[in-house]
């Protein structure tokens, strides 16, 4: 076997491979101390150096041969792969073939960066690589490599642009080798995807994936073995024959951070229609019309961090005392006071353009990491209900949860793991500690000339938005191309307005306007291009450049608010400056912010407000400010996310002991 390659092919067996291993605590601690430490430790510079040598070695007689003969010698390597599993030679060869391939049928061979990448992917590791290194070459590598020995493979990205564009991409690399490829997108039928999922390698989002495993999930109820599965098949009764996937044996996660981390704080529910009767509009329109009459901190307080609101006594005694008046469903203390709290945080938590748009009357959500819609999803608890009300939409029927699992529980039952992102050392302890996944980083193909300039920041919003229209208006007038980046639809908008009564023609990316993304994101590296982008040109989001606009200086990124990560932020600045291309970055934000106005009470914030970043003293104090509220924000979700570990943890154990599903 491969040394230090983590696929004994023993572990793929069975009608449904994943892994539904409990760890003790003693072996959770043992294997936090001898399980991939040693493997960690041997994956050096030196060592990856030697392999991309190795490669290039195995590579170089592939150069003379005609395309008839790699195309034998493709057809020879796949069964050996399948037969003796990832050797060491076999690997090599391998990654040797996949990079002549890619050199003749993409017009791009693997830098050594990439091989690198490559490898530690097989590892089962996280290579982090500086946005702009072509994460989505360097996976074909290893999704090429265990594809070709018989491993299903999941390459997991953020959103259906990616997944759809990366499949398109690499295609002439798996169609050479005779692979299957497909691409799991929203919208999609059963069959369809069922279809996708039988192919050798499946580009999907995370949240098509765990969704399509939970569907699985439900139909295979509690679990049953490889005989089961056999006999369910034989006499007809669903079993393997109609689940959607083969299993969970190999994932390769692009932007590994966003979806192992960032998304992790939110599981993900399958539900159904609900059987409760007392559900109508006239209640959830009563509730949004009495929470109305309750003020915060005299009757409840908001957790900004956590996104969260809990009702004081005077709250609950208001609650009482409006019950007794209103009657019926009130009658209930539990469900009244759950009623009132969901209410307040559609009023209070849930905003329009933020977190959700009204579209064609309905509610649809925006997914925050991605700036994407998510037209089939809904909120639970009647929290949709309640925000359709607040609205004034038809209001939709409530449904229950028929089934739900944390990305932690999820990935963690994938066989094998590994993944790619370029912001992964702040997170480094948690991948480790969540998925036994090291992080193993890599430097840059070519030498990195991005240019960052100093932070602004202002008192007033009003103030950051005409800064931002004359600072666009500077850049502008060079030539280059300008990316602005929000947060939200309505920072978006409002950004474009500024920019209309400046002058200044610009395109608009966002959840409105996501129908010709494709083509807003190709012209946005031209010579005097303004675009206006929400996180939908965040991760994953190639800006080429242009004629000309390398000698110009290359792409100007501006941030307009700061990201409660600052992983995030660091995305939004990696659209420029790659490859090795010019480019520079600057950010203009407002203390009316809203991640600033959260912590605007804290002695750092009363500072900051009142230099307002004006003079060294006051940009020093505003950049220590900023930097203690990313802190407080990315503390907050980490103690987030590792609560619902617990609870999702204790969850499965109360389940498995009961006999129950997901």
């Amino acid at each position: 076997m491969f040394d230090g390659c983590p696929f004994p092919p023993a572990r793929l067996h069975g009608r449904y491979p994943e892994n539904l291993l409990a760890e003790s605590r003693l072996e959770h601690a043992l294997r936090a101390a001898v399980g991939r430490l040693p493997l960690a430790a041997r994956v050096r510079p030196a060592l990856l150096a030697r392999l991309v040598r190795r490669v290039e070695e195995a590579g170089e007689p592939l150069r003379l041969v005609e395309d008839a003969g790699l195309a034998v010698m493709a057809r020879a390597l796949r069964p050996r792969l399948r037969e003796s599993g990832l050797r060491h030679d076999l690997v090599i060869q391998a990654f040797a073939l996949v990079r002549e391939v890619a050199a003749r049928r993409l017009g791009m061979r693997h830098y050594p960066v990439q091989i690198m990448g490559g490898f530690v992917l097989l590892f089962g590791m996280v290579a982090e690589m500086e946005t702009g290194e072509g994460k989505t070459l360097t996976a074909t590598l290893a999704a090429c490599t265990a594809a070709l020995a018989g491993i299903p493979v999941h390459v997991i990205t953020v959103n259906d642009y990616l997944a759809r564009r990366d499949a398109e991409c690499t295609r002439p690399i798996y169609d050479f080798f005779g692979l299957s490829l497909g691409t799991i997108v929203s919208g999609m039928s059963l069959e369809a995807r069922r279809a996708t999922y039988a192919c050798d390698i499946a580009y999907c989002t995370n949240k098509e994936v765990v969704f399509d495993y939970l569907k699985d999930r439900i139909s295979l109820g509690r679990r049953p073995g490889a005989i089961q599965l056999s006999v369910r098949r034989m006499t007809g009764e669903g079993g393997h024959a109609s689940l959607l996937l083969r299993g969970l044996p190999f994932a390769i996660v692009d932007e590994a951070d966003s979806v192992l981390i960032d998304e992790a704080r939110t599981p993900l529910i399958i539900s159904g229609p609900g059987s409760e009767v007392a559900d109508g509009e006239d209640l959830y329109q009563g509730a949004i019309e009495t929470a109305a009459r309750f003020e915060e901190g005299a009757h409840f307080t908001i957790d900004h961090a956590k996104r969260t609101l809990e009702l004081t006594e005077d709250g609950k005694g208001l609650i009482a005392l409006l019950a007794a008046v209103l009657g019926g469903v009130w009658q209930g203390t539990r469900r009244r006071e759950q009623l009132i709290t969901q209410a307040l945080s559609a009023l209070h938590l849930f905003k329009l353009d933020r977190d959700y748009l009204v579209q064609e009357g309905k509610v649809k959500i925006i997914d925050e990491y991605t700036g994407r819609v998510m037209a089939d999803r809904s909120w639970e608890l009647g929290l949709h209900q309640l925000i359709e009300a607040k609205e004034e939409v038809p209001i939709s029927p409530r449904n229950e949860t028929i089934a739900k699992i944390s990305y932690q529980r999820f990935f963690r039952r994938y066989c094998y793991l590994s993944g790619m992102t370029g912001t992964a050392r702040e997170v480094t302890g948690e991948l480790w500690s969540v998925y036994r996944l090291n992080v193993v980083r890599l430097d840059t193909n070519r030498p990195l000339v991005r240019c960052p300039l100093p932070f602004r920041y202002f008192r007033s919003a009003e103030e950051k938005w005409r800064a931002l229209a004359e600072r666009v208006r500077e850049v502008h007038a060079t030539g280059r191309p300008v990316l602005i980046g929000t947060r939200t639809v309505g920072a978006s908008e409002e950004v474009s307005r500024r920019l209309w009564r400046a002058g200044l023609h610009h395109v608009v990316l966002n959840a409105r306007q996501d129908e010709d993304e494709a083509e807003i994101i190709a012209q946005a590296g031209n010579a005097g291009r303004i675009t206006v982008a929400t996180n939908m040109a965040g991760r994953g989001t190639d800006i080429r450049l242009g004629a000309g606009v390398k000698d110009l200086g290359g792409l100007h990124v501006i941030a307009t608010e700061l990201h409660d990560a600052r992983r995030i932020d660091r995305q939004l600045f990696g659209r420029c400056g790659r490859q090795g291309d010019p480019g520079s970055y600057e950010a203009l934000v407002s203390f009316e912010d809203e991640i600033f106005a959260r912590r605007s009470k804290t002695v750092m914030g009363g500072l900051a407000c009142r230099f307002g970043g004006d003079g060294v003293v006051g940009r020093v104090v505003a950049r220590l400010f900023s930097d203690e509220v990313q802190r407080w924000m990315q503390n907050a979700h980490f103690r987030l996310r590792n609560e619902l570990l617990k609870f999702d943890e204790q969850s499965e154990k109360t389940m498995a002991f009961s006999g129950r599903g997901e």
